[in-house]
């Protein structure tokens, strides 16, 4: 008798990845652009449309178009709709751009919440000075953007220094660097004025709370304004 085979375990190196999800349903776009012979220049359905057909949320439904427009398949034009390129008709490789932009959100809304809440109990009056001068620093490069972005990474970071737990400043900090040309696209597309305005509010609020000691309070604003975030960028979904 053949002695039995014995098979690799499988381990995090050698096991295939699951597709992000924004590339499964950018291929599905593409399948959909095909079936339904939509030539180069016309556009596609309807946001609310075309999610109801794929039988996907909003918020997959943008991550797969931004990494499509990356592609050069299609072009998201604001107030307009999402157009085919010239190329869109073709097979196209969607690119791989790291984590979506709303898992990362996700992740950020576990973790943050809880950081906040923990430099609420555990700030000294120079980690709170650290977070007050970052969310001024917003406050004053509100218009311009590449500043404003700085600065509200700063806030975030300098809270999680204020948490008093140096492994949660670096988890902090890896998922402010997932955000990749993904996010920076949808971003550019989709974030209001509304949002910019009212993330200055939230961070008055959750200042306020670290500032104040109070961690429940830091906690739900922190919550709040993730959410709201998401809740923008996802279209209301």
């Amino acid at each position: 008798m053949q002695p039995a085979t014995l098979t690799e375990p499988q381990t995090s190196a050698n096991r295939p990845s699951e597709p992000r999800m924004y590339r499964v349903v950018a291929e599905r776009i593409q399948e959909l652009i095909a079936q339904q012979g939509i030539a180069p220049g016309e556009r596609l359905p309807a946001e609310r449309e075309l999610a109801a057909s794929l039988r996907v949320s909003r918020a997959s439904l943008r991550e797969a178009l931004i990494a499509l427009e990356l592609g050069a398949v299609v072009e998201v034009r604001g107030g307009s709709g999402v157009y085919v390129c010239e190329s869109g008709t073709s097979p196209a490789t969607v690119p791989e751009a790291g984590p979506g932009p709303f898992e990362v959100l996700s992740a950020r809304s576990m973790i943050e919440t809880e950081v906040a809440a923990m430099a609420a109990k555990n700030a000294t009056a120079t980690a709170v000075t650290a977070i007050r001068a970052a969310l001024l620093e917003m406050e004053r490069s509100h218009e311009d953007r590449s500043s404003n972005e700085q600065a509200d990474r700063n806030f975030h970071l300098a809270i999680a220094r204020a948490s008093g737990n140096t492994a949660l400043v670096g988890v902090v900090d890896y998922l402010w660097r997932q955000r990749s040309s993904l996010w920076h696209r949808l971003k550019e597309h989709y974030r209001t004025e509304e949002l910019r305005k009212t993330t200055l509010v939230d961070h008055r609020a959750i200042y306020d709370a670290i500032a104040g000691s109070d961690p429940v309070a830091a906690r739900s604003a922190m919550r709040v304004h993730l959410q709201r975030v998401t809740r923008t960028l996802a279209g209301g979904a």
